[in-house]
């Protein structure tokens, strides 16, 4: 292997060739291996509370250990990790090819699956992968299922062009989608065998656009779960109760007065609320002025009342950018105790019940929040009604803490901008991402000296979680090249 200095960028040379080789692997290998995977729901646990019957989970686990065993990457050894009761996780462990590296790169993504969803487009489906126009259909494959098969592509890549790189190991679960319950087993389980960590290379991220490499700077936490009221032991003819029995509806629309201005959606506890840094604030700017009115602009609107589309809560694109990553926001995401419309009769429901799903600022402990939010869904309910609110987790373990990136050492922030560069023709962008990924809070928390490249092709339109979910394959392709260019400089 070549004695490379870390601190010197890769050659136009060499980043072309890694650049030509992730083209190849995708093209020849990855591709195929998504298009099988797509077509397996494999839903993460939550929404799959049979998922050791149905098995489907154990089949990508199987699938894409079978394929990264069938790579011969030199050295390369796999391990199937099963705990008692928990999601199984791929560990993967390839020895330094740099004489004298110390660190190690941990390299991680998640094989499990939201639900179908409704609305996808007539020619699509969530289990049926299907390429137009450079974008790979299907559920899963963009989030994230591509990231174990380009982690150990990247690696192939500096391999065959002789770029000296430390340890990789990789950590691929299968409860992210399900908030992460079982990571942290794991993590305690592995830890000894995880070593040194000195970059994180997380591909379960977006992109501000598709011209350039983007890196995720902040992610907010979340606290999912369900509130129900009930108010009779079962349905009542309307014109006989109401107006005498409450509503369990108005009752419920009550209770989230208390958390939410429905007039702007503005979240009324304080304690939901964080102080933004002010890097973040510049960073945000900064995107907006690459990103404009696309930012608001990539979402799939409604036709509104007046013919035109409808308006997001602002039009201005940084404040738009601070809203969707550092500002806590609830959404109702499903809903129990309504009958279909065709099924709807003139009867006053017994319950009603609402998942909730709220997004909490990076630095706002996502536990406490959800002990918070109990509280005061809870207490003091009107009329007495049976009022619950019972927050995902385990064990009483609630919530999910977001992520605020560490300070970016020069070597990684040289590599990243040389690497989008070389792959984009366009600098490293910088931007904050709504979504949330449990592994990164627990990994600063474990190894605060690592550094973190948190990244991933979800970019305008691709839709994850949502109808017609698709991986821009040509942006893939460039992530892979630039990942191995990240591993390649890290000391």
């Amino acid at each position: 292997m070549n004695a490379r200095d870390p601190l010197q960028p890769v050659a136009p040379d060499e980043a072309a060739a890694l650049a030509a080789y992730a083209d190849r692997a995708w093209d020849e290998r990855i591709v195929p291996a998504l298009k099988d995977y797509i077509a397996v729901p494999a839903k993460s646990p939550m929404f799959d509370a049979d998922w050791v019957e149905h098995g489907h989970i154990d089949r990508v686990v199987r699938d894409a250990a079978a394929w990264v065993e069938g790579r011969k990457v030199a050295g390369l050894r796999l391990e199937v990790v099963r705990l008692p009761g928990r999601t199984p996780v791929i560990f993967f462990d390839v020895p330094a090819t740099r004489a004298g590296s110390t660190d190690t790169v941990l390299l991680y993504g998640h094989l499990d699956k939201q639900p179908e969803f409704s609305g996808w487009r007539r020619d699509l489906g969530p289990w049926t992968p299907k390429i137009d126009d450079g974008l790979l259909y299907g559920r899963g494959g963009a989030d994230d299922g591509y990231a174990v098969y380009a982690a150990i592509s990247a690696i192939e890549a500096l391999d065959a062009q002789g770029i000296a790189r430390p340890r990789c190991v990789g950590l691929i679960e299968t409860s992210e989608e399900s908030g992460s319950p079982d990571l942290p087993a794991y993590l305690d389980a592995l830890r000894g065998r995880l070593g040194q960590v000195g970059l994180v290379v997380c591909l379960d991220s977006g992109a501000g656009n598709y011209d350039q490499l983007w890196l995720t700077t902040s992610l907010r936490g979340m606290v999912s779960g369900v509130l129900k009221v009930e108010v009779l032991t079962e349905g009542i003819h309307s014109g006989d109760a109401s107006g005498l029995v409450p509503s369990s509806f108005r009752i419920l629309r009550h209770l989230l007065d208390r958390l939410e201005d429905s007039a702007t959606g503005r979240l009324l506890p304080e304690s939901f609320h964080c102080e933004i840094p002010g890097a973040r604030v510049e960073q945000a700017k900064a995107a907006a002025a690459i990103l404009g009115e696309q930012v608001w602009q990539r979402f799939p609107w409604a036709c509104g009342a007046d013919g035109g589309a409808v308006l997001p809560t602002t039009t201005d694109p940084a404040d738009a950018l601070l809203a969707r990553t550092w500002r806590p926001t609830l959404s109702v995401t499903g809903a129990e105790g309504f009958p279909a419309l065709g099924d709807a009769g003139n009867v006053l429901r017994p319950y009603t019940a609402f998942k909730l799903s709220l997004r909490l600022p990076p630095l706002v402990d996502g536990h406490d929040a959800a002990l918070r939010l109990k509280a005061l869904l809870e207490d003091n309910a009107p009329y007495r009604a049976k009022v619950t609110f019972e927050p995902d987790g385990r064990a009483g373990a609630y919530g999910a803490t977001g992520w605020n990136a560490p300070d970016l050492a020069p070597w990684l922030e040289r590599a990243l901008d040389a690497a989008s560069r070389a792959h984009w023709g366009a600098p490293l962008g910088f931007i904050g991402q709504g979504g949330t990924i449990p592994l990164m809070n627990m990994l600063q928390a474990g190894f605060p000296r690592a550094q973190m490249m948190v990244c991933g092709v979800l970019g305008p339109k691709s839709n994850a979680h949502g109808p017609n979910e698709f991986l821009h394959l040509g942006y893939a392709k460039r992530l892979t090249a630039a990942v191995a260019q990240a591993v390649a400089a890290c000391p």
